[in-house]
């Protein structure tokens, strides 16, 4: 009797050693899949035009988007908005230009993340076209322009907790990708 209850409790405790390494694996697509739903953590949408059913109503309410840039003291860039403020329609298209600039004496790569702040915002702040991460090889000395398209989507307007939110901040982050080699 004490044989089978030993196999029976070693058997669950393998089974709950299984689920749990199955569910280490699954931990971070499943919280990217939730910050992207509920733009949890300042996490911006994806447009996607074949998914979406029409294009979002352009509302005669406005809102301000502040654009922020930082680059990580290991990449020896110069990074910023080409302008740091703009006041859009919301649900309208709009475009912010950053600039890039490798002020070193050899190649560099970079990788960009981003975060839309307050945090309410996010899930209706929506990229169309983003620089953020894709890799950006910069030659000694060059100087590149990349373009972030975007709107807010007028939803924004449904939610109690975002509707009279009156400036979005979107802020990116320039990265080397190879921390391992010395960027300066």
């Amino acid at each position: 009797m004490t044989d089978s209850k030993n196999l029976r409790t070693a058997m669950l405790a393998g089974l709950v050693a299984v689920m749990m390494i199955g569910l280490g694996f699954a931990a971070v697509p499943l919280y990217n899949l939730f910050c992207r739903v509920t733009g949890f953590n300042g996490t911006t949408q994806r447009y996607d035009p074949a998914a979406a059913a029409e294009e979002p109503q352009v509302l005669s309410d406005t809102i301000s988007v502040r654009f922020d840039a930082n680059v990580s003291p290991k990449l020896p860039w110069k990074f910023y908005p080409e302008r740091p403020r703009d006041t859009v329609s919301i649900g309208a298209r709009d475009m912010a230009i950053f600039i890039a600039e490798n002020n070193s004496p050899h190649p560099i790569t970079g990788t960009a993340t981003f975060n839309v702040t307050p945090d309410q915002a996010g899930k209706y702040f929506t990229k169309i076209q983003c620089f953020c991460f894709t890799e950006q090889v910069l030659q000694p000395g060059e100087r590149i322009r990349m373009p972030v398209l975007f709107f807010v989507d007028p939803k924004i307007k449904d939610d109690v907790d975002a509707r009279d939110i009156q400036e979005i901040t979107l802020s990116y982050t320039f990265y080397p990708v190879d921390e391992g080699k010395k960027a300066s």
